[in-house]
């Protein structure tokens, strides 16, 4: 019996956020990160933009905010397909800055499946007023094999 996607993505979240998979800076980009709401296909996230990710400035770093947009469009989709996936299309729009240890509300929703492609947005929003602060779309086209068929190749 194949394992409950939810379950699997969030699993596998989890498991990023502590560390036992993905890379450094995986962790890194995510460190905090807390999950509010989780169905097949939309999540919503509580974050506190950490230290370890702030340029010169004392802004989040442009590069860990899309880094951090591709990897919660890539859970959303997991949920959803239950499938393996790859980035086909990624887009990102800034609209404002974000101060290390600002409060955000992270939302990644499917908003699209077409055969093998599944699309997803990822909006991040300042907690309190909901100004927009950058957005990710993105297409991914997802493989015939789930993760535990791929494991076991």
């Amino acid at each position: 019996m194949e394992a409950d996607s939810l379950q699997t993505s969030l699993a596998w979240l989890h498991d990023v956020l502590r560390g036992k998979i993905g890379h450094g800076l995986d962790t890194r980009v995510l460190e905090g990160l807390r999950v509010v709401h989780a169905e097949k296909g939309f999540m919503r996230f509580d974050f506190v933009v950490p230290d370890g990710v702030s340029d010169v400035d004392g802004n989040w770093n442009v590069g860990a905010l899309a880094s951090l947009l591709d990897l919660l469009g890539g859970v959303a989709i997991f949920s959803f397909a239950n499938r393996v996936i790859t980035s086909v299309d990624f887009n990102v729009s800034y609209y404002s800055t974000a101060k290390i240890r600002e409060h955000v509300e992270i939302e990644s929703k499917v908003t699209a499946s077409r055969g093998k492609l599944i699309h997803v947005v990822v909006e991040v929003r300042r907690k309190g007023n909901g100004e927009l602060i950058a957005v990710g779309k993105q297409w991914m086209a997802s493989n015939k094999l789930t993760v535990a068929q791929l494991s076991n190749l």
